[in-house]
């Protein structure tokens, strides 16, 4: 069995990926609208009904703001840290809030899902590997340094979300503060264009297919910088820049070049 990925925005106005199999999705984060999420997947051909739950990273409102009204409106369990929670709004009996533990595998039909620690400046922040059977797909986004953990996980994707936030030279010349500046590089803010190249470059595995960067910074990066900074170590894998603005085709992941969707893009509009 294979998966379906796509993700639905991904940027600091709101995080949101999709990875599913032929009979069950889950969603990692929901930072845009509940009917910006709807319309998007309604566009890729994606039934909102096979999401299954909701895997919240942490509560910056790039990842939660659109948490309360999807859940509640198509009734999708909630799973989330009770640090995590507290910065959530949640009424009562408006949807089922669970509890995920680091580590400690969730399964929701033949999906597997596990979460593991990241360095971030949030009260308990996740990154998340998906499995189907033999696929497995990495979502790695806001993470400060590439620990052994994100290493270990990253090595065994098919596929993956990686966070390739900022160019080192841009952030330097940028009009950031330096406080801000000292934030995004300071072990618990973003990776870098190269921090995120070297992980790529060295730990790599020879089967993954698809590299989606993620997590782009609208004033400290380019589309066509980072692209063209991966493909050329790529190797085999496809990279595809995951847009601020709107979806990413579906990749399907286990098979070869199989794009669901839109056409195949390379979406420089960011």
């Amino acid at each position: 069995m294979s998966l379906f990925i796509t993700s639905l925005n991904s940027g600091s106005n709101g995080n949101c990926y999709y990875i599913g199999n032929e009979h069950e999705a889950v969603l990692v984060d929901a930072g845009i609208s509940c009917r910006e999420t709807e319309k998007r997947m309604l566009r890729l051909g994606l039934s909102i009904q096979k999401v299954k739950a909701i895997f919240i990273s942490h509560e910056h409102s790039d990842h939660i703001n659109g948490v309360p009204v999807l859940a509640k409106k198509h009734n999708i369990p909630v799973y989330i840290t009770p640090g995590t929670l507290k910065h959530l709004r949640v009424n009562p009996g408006d949807y089922q809030i669970i509890h995920f533990i680091a580590y400690n595998p969730v399964v929701i039909g033949g999906l597997t899902i596990t979460a593991f620690p990241k360095f971030h400046d949030a009260i308990e922040p996740h990154s998340f590997i998906i499995s189907c059977k033999d696929i497995t797909v990495g979502v790695f986004t806001d993470i400060g340094v590439a620990c052994e953990h994100l290493i270990s996980h990253f090595s065994k994707c098919h596929a993956a979300f990686l966070e390739a936030n900022y160019d080192d030279e841009m952030l330097d010349n940028g009009g950031y503060p330096y406080h801000l500046k000292r934030r995004i590089r300071g072990g618990h803010g973003h990776l870098s264009n190269k921090q995120a190249l070297e992980l790529f470059v060295n730990y790599k595995p020879e089967f993954m297919s698809h590299l989606l960067l993620a997590h782009l910074s609208k004033n400290n990066n380019s589309p066509e910088l980072v692209y063209e900074l991966f493909n050329a170590n790529a190797n085999g894998t496809e990279v595809i820049v995951a847009s601020r603005y709107e979806e990413t085709p579906v990749y399907h992941i286990g098979q070869t070049d199989v794009i669901i969707g839109r056409a195949k893009q390379l979406a420089f509009n960011l």
